[in-house]
């Protein structure tokens, strides 16, 4: 009787490798064959002495899979050619010949599959071995589907007569789990008859047209796989990872094609911002375009708008500071986009009258929305959430110090319960020191580990940039210069190649200092002395700090809306006072007259509340006298210091406008009254909506007046020491005129400076002195841009343009930093700073404007105004109010960190640096915050046009490809082993696992850079823990899976929302579930999206498609088979390795 082996009571596999053990040659037929599985019996093949007679032959039955089987037997409308009746074959060369193709593939990605083990490398290399050495045949059978299992073993009749053949008969197929790990039925026929008669029916079969070699295409498989014996360079694996992280700028640039007014004019790394920014857009909903200053951030906005409107019809809404107005509708008309322009300081009236539903919005200059408690922010939210709109955000300086700063940007379109696929895992492992788990974590915080909250509460750089790679494009102006320029061979230059031939080089910024006497006669100095600045730290400040002055318990207690007042002035007092008095040394160090008029305002509004103190009327708190100032025609930072609205004090770039009478009074207390009465009735008549009000009976009156007289009376004693201000006496615009008219008599000049007055001070003594084509810009001009272009008409594409002739164009230009960013200026080649903003950043914003694309000049001079004595005196000044400063416990707006322990160190020496003309001053500081998806994408693109040859190298790497190299570990970076993987859900998976299977980071960022190597780093040989480390690794992997979701994927992914949105859209319209609806959406549940379905719904659910149309798109995918990956015999429900790169010292 013969035995049963069913895998269950009794195994094949060892009864099978006993039985070859004594045989010198074998055939074996079987439906499917296993590379992997071949290990379990090589051993016993290895024996065989290999040639005719003396080896093992096999016949693989089936040469397409089951799936397809199934359905040539069940096609009813037609069937695959060669599959007839098996009387009736019919099959022909060509044929036989794509089947063999079709397996040889079907083999190669059998090892792209599950994880690579040292057993598996050894037996596939053996495999290999014994094909070369003649040991072992294949063939594949192609004229018919032939789903025999046949063991045959052939004995030496010598040593066996009674048993020359041994035969097993079933259903185990040549794979691992045929043979040994399902269950099966097979029998063992040792009957010699029948052992013949199976001997004749194979070699049939072998000799049968159709049965094709494919011993040769196996070798090649395994010589092109993982566990070829030949290293492959770490620097392959390197691009490998490249590849696949640029797998967005690929993508974005097959999908979205350059607008043709576009095509000629952008530069290729403005192209690939494009692309890869409107991909972002799609898939997820928004985009921070966050260049660096001078690399065109506007040219990719109007592209990306472009775009829109042409592939999507969709219009846009564009917000931006309102000097920038004009600049984006001349941007609109060129290049015939939809858009709607509105300022960002009226976003509040204008967004809620909007008739028509914007679904695009781009914000320019975000930046101005980092706080998400500010009034502006929140109307813009509102109006983003309700019509559901995507966003195009544009900023060089998405963040300051605070990360917050971005994640508030993104905010405008990442809900709170936004699935994230990354998470901040730096935070995450201090926390799990102290916690246990996910969790705890949701509990403590309230907020899923892959959700803005959570990286909102982390401060290590390595979290920010994962989540910067999924939302952000941004290079900087190195990475420009090493992977998109040329270099001119004769100077060594780099330089960007216009369309035209034009180049546009890379200009060397350099510090000049203008070294201005300070004598005792220059009323300038008279000012700038210790004993001004003793007095400014001295001063009170009621009107910042009323809360000091509330009254315990009024006789009329407050009502709710005056409650809710006082409680502001409690909140922002501190910040304003700082900001005050920082405002008034800073139009100090500005000039003279600045400072004069802003005390004379000062001195005014202090009288104004005196005189509503003394009448016992309400007093005007907030944005104090906006309006009568704006009417004034002034500008200082003053103006909006009473708003509690942080992001006001922000808007206007470092100016806003303060009171300036034509004809002030004598400095007397009798005058200062009579001009109060006239302003306060002007309030209460003309703008008495302007401002917030507040009975003067909940305060102290006494205590409060006469803190106002006394801050009044100290600023009237400095304007009666200084007496009336001289111009001819003024060294300092002495110097800037000699500048104008001796050193660079003939070139375009950029001024700034930080004030209003300023500006004004300067035009006005220019012009006075018969000095042509001179004009300034401030925040109240009424056509900023309209200045630009005549001051730089070249760079803003004016260059013939009737309106601007050579007699009306601009020579010297007189600005704030309204400025400071945003606008074209690179016509000219010269800036000064008349004053030093303290915000260093600002600084190397003023050289932005005119060190951008299309600056011709080599060199760009950058004057800055210094005391001619040395820079002691201004760093004793600032000591000196700084001390003031902490002793009052006063804080100062974000602009002026830098005021505190190392920046302000940081700013004492870079103007040091200024004085002495050192060179890299005004550089740009050093920025490696470059978006990983650029990054690589470069570092493939820059790799293949070098060697072109390794485009094909590389995408013919099939998967679970492996090399190692030598590593010097330290800390933070170990001996270990770097695995890339696409999950179930075709995300990225990177992890890196130490030598004892500990994780060291998840961070792509971090595994990019330290996969990173030179085409010529030499592989070594494996270490015997590589394959062990990636099963671990791929097990971190596998984990984070299972608890990130289920079948349908996350929350907030593709699959879910679909799913989840057809199952209400069949329960709500069930007269529309038609049953092929069904079976697709039963369907989505049980099987993953394939990727093109997840980029088709993903592009259609940010468009906010409807559900009829979803489920007419879900049906049509259905319909077409491209809806779903099915699942097919052998499928691995796992993580698929990309590659992996070992780490090892190599000793």
């Amino acid at each position: 009787m013969p035995r049963i082996f069913d895998n269950i009571d009794l195994n094949l596999l060892p009864i099978l490798q006993q039985t070859l053990a004594s045989s010198y040659r074998a055939d074996f037929c079987v439906g499917y064959f296993n590379l992997r599985g071949w290990r379990y019996i090589a051993e016993m093949i290895d024996r065989y002495s290999g040639g005719l007679g003396n080896c093992c032959r096999l016949i693989i039955g089936m040469p397409i899979d089951s799936r397809h089987e199934i359905n040539a037997i069940y096609n009813m409308r037609s069937q695959p050619r060669g599959y007839g009746d098996l009387g009736e074959i019919f099959i022909d060369k060509e044929t036989a010949l794509k089947r063999k193709q079709s397996m040889a593939q079907e083999l190669r990605t059998q090892l792209t599959r599950g994880f690579p083990t040292n057993e598996d490398e050894a037996g596939l290399q053996q495999l290999s071995r014994q094909i070369i050495a003649g040991k072992l045949k294949i063939k594949l059978f192609t004229a018919y589907p032939l789903h025999a299992k046949l063991y045959l073993a052939y004995h030496n009749e010598r040593l066996h007569p009674n048993n020359p053949r041994t035969g097993f008969l079933g259903s185990s197929n040549l794979t691992v789990s045929g043979l040994q790990k399902q269950g099966e039925l097979n029998i063992d026929v040792l009957d010699h008859d029948a052992t013949k008669k199976l001997e004749k029916w194979f070699q049939d079969r072998w000799n049968e047209f159709g049965c094709e070699d494919i011993s040769q295409e196996i070798v090649e498989v395994i010589r092109h796989s993982w566990a070829r014996t030949e290293l492959i360079p770490p620097y392959h694996i390197y691009l490998k990872i490249a590849y696949h992280l640029s797998y967005e700028a690929i993508a974005g640039s097959k999908e979205f094609m350059i607008p043709a007014e576009f095509a000629e004019i952008l530069f290729d790394f403005q192209k690939a911002a494009v692309q890869l920014a409107a991909r972002h857009v799609t898939r997820r909903g928004g985009v921070v375009v966050g260049d660096v200053v001078g690399l065109g951030k506007t040219m990719v906005g109007a592209a990306l708008m472009k775009i829109f409107d042409d592939d999507y019809h969709l219009s846009t809404l564009i917000i931006c500071p309102k000097n920038l107005v004009n600049m984006w509708q001349s941007y609109v008309d060129r290049y015939r986009v939809r858009a709607k322009i509105i300022s960002i300081s009226k976003v509040q009236k204008e967004l809620p009258k909007l008739e028509h539903n914007y679904r695009l919005i781009l914000i320019d200059e975000s930046h101005n929305l980092r706080n998400r408690g500010g009034k502006r922010y929140r109307a813009i939210a509102d109006y983003i959430n309700k019509n559901t709109c995507k966003c195009i955000l544009l900023s060089a300086t998405p963040y300051n110090k605070n990360y917050v700063d971005l994640s508030n940007q993104l905010r405008l379109f990442i809900a709170d319960d936004t699935y994230l696929p990354i998470k901040p895992e730096r935070f995450l492992r201090e926390f799990s020191n102290g916690y246990n788990g996910e969790a705890e974590f949701h509990s403590k915080y309230n907020c899923g580990t892959h959700t803005l909250g959570a990286f909102e509460k982390s401060e290590y750089a390595d979290d920010w940039r994962d989540l910067i790679n999924l939302y952000m494009v941004r290079r900087t102006r190195s990475f420009i210069k090493n992977f998109y320029t040329e270099t001119d061979r004769e100077t060594g230059r780099k330089y960007l190649l216009f369309q035209d031939g034009q180049r546009s080089y890379f200009p060397d910024r350099i510090p000049k200092a203008i070294k201005f006497p300070l004598t005792e006669t220059d009323p300038y100095a008279q000012l700038y002395s210790p004993e001004v600045v003793e007095v400014i730290g001295s001063l009170n400040l009621p009107r910042y700090g009323l809360a000091n002055y509330k009254l315990p318990r009024p006789k009329q207690a407050p009502n709710e809306g005056e409650k809710k007042q006082l409680e502001n002035l409690s909140r922002a007092g501190k910040q304003l006072k700082g900001f005050s008095r920082t405002n008034l040394f800073k139009r100090l160090e500005s000039s003279g007259i600045a400072f004069i008029q802003s005390l004379r305002s000062h001195i005014l509004r202090n009288f104004v509340y005196l005189h509503a103190l003394e009448h016992n009327l309400e007093i005007p708190i907030g944005t104090q006298d906006a309006e009568f100032l704006r009417v004034q025609k002034d500008e200082d930072l003053e103006s909006i210091i009473d708003s509690l609205e942080p992001e006001e004090l922000e808007d206007s770039s470092g100016e806003v406008e303060v009171s300036e009478l034509s004809n002030y009074p004598e400095h007397s207390i009798v005058n200062y009254s009579q001009q109060a009465q006239e302003i306060y009735q002007i309030y209460q008549q003309k703008y008495r909506n302007r401002f917030k009000w507040i009975r003067a009976d909940l305060f102290k009156i006494k205590e409060l007046k006469k803190d106002l007289l006394s801050d009044a009376q100290a600023l009237m004693n400095i304007l009666k020491t200084c007496g009336s201000w001289q111009t001819k006496s003024d060294q300092k615009l002495l110097a800037l005129i000699n500048l104008l008219t001796k050193k660079h008599p003939q070139e375009k000049v950029l001024v700034f400076t930080q004030f209003a007055d300023t500006v004004n001070y300067l035009v006005g003594s220019l012009q006075s002195l018969g000095m042509a084509q001179v004009d300034g810009v401030t925040g109240q001009s009424r056509d900023p841009n309209q200045l630009v272009t005549r001051f730089s008409p070249v760079s803003n594409g004016r260059v013939g343009d009737r309106a601007i002739s050579p007699e009306s164009q601009i020579r010297v230009l007189i600005t704030t930093d309204v400025l400071s960013e945003g606008h074209n200026l690179q016509d000219c080649a010269v800036i000064v700073n008349y004053d030093l903003p303290w915000a260093i950043i600002r600084l190397i914003q003023r050289a932005g404007r005119v060190d951008r694309i299309g600056q011709q000049a080599a060199e760009i001079f950058c004057y800055s105004f210094l005391p001619a004595e040395g820079v002691d005196r201004i760093i004793k000044l600032h000591d000196r109010l700084l001390q003031r400063l902490q002793q009052n416990a006063e804080v100062i707006g974000s602009d002026e960190v830098f005021f505190e322990g190392e920046d302000y160190q940081e700013y004492q020496q870079i103007t040091l640096n200024l004085y002495n003309e050192k060179a890299g001053t005004l550089d740009e500081p050093e920025d490696n915050e470059v978006d990983l998806t650029s990054e690589a994408f470069q570092i493939w693109q820059q790799a293949i046009a070098n060697n072109p040859e390794l485009e094909t190298t590389i995408k013919n790497l099939d998967n679970v490809a492996f090399s190692t190299r030598s590593h010097s570990p330290n800390l933070d970076q170990p001996e270990g082993v770097l695995l890339y993987m696409k999950t179930s859900s075709y995300n990225d998976a990177l992890v890196w696992v130490d030598r004892e299977g500990n994780q060291v980071t998840q961070s792509q960022v971090a595994i990019l850079k330290a996969a990173a190597c030179s085409p010529d780093t030499p592989a070594i040989p494996r270490h015997k823990l590589h394959h062990e480390l990636v099963e671990v690794a791929k097990e971190l992997v596998i984990e984070a899976e299972k608890q990130e979701g289920s079948k349908l994927g996350k929350p907030g992914g593709v699959q879910y929302k679909t799913y989840y949105r057809l199952k209400n859209y069949l329960q709500n319209f069930p007269l529309f579930a038609s049953e092929e609806l069904q079976k697709a959406h039963d369907q989505m549940y049980k099987y993953r999206l394939q990727e093109s379905a997840i980029d088709t719904l993903n592009r259609q659910l940010r468009l906010s498609i409807s559900d009829r149309q979803l489920s007419e798109l879900v049906l049509s995918l259905w319909q077409d088979n491209r809806l779903c990956f099915l699942e097919t015999e052998g499928a691995i429900e796992e993580p698929q390795i990309v590659c992996s790169l070992g780490l090892f010292t190599g000793n």
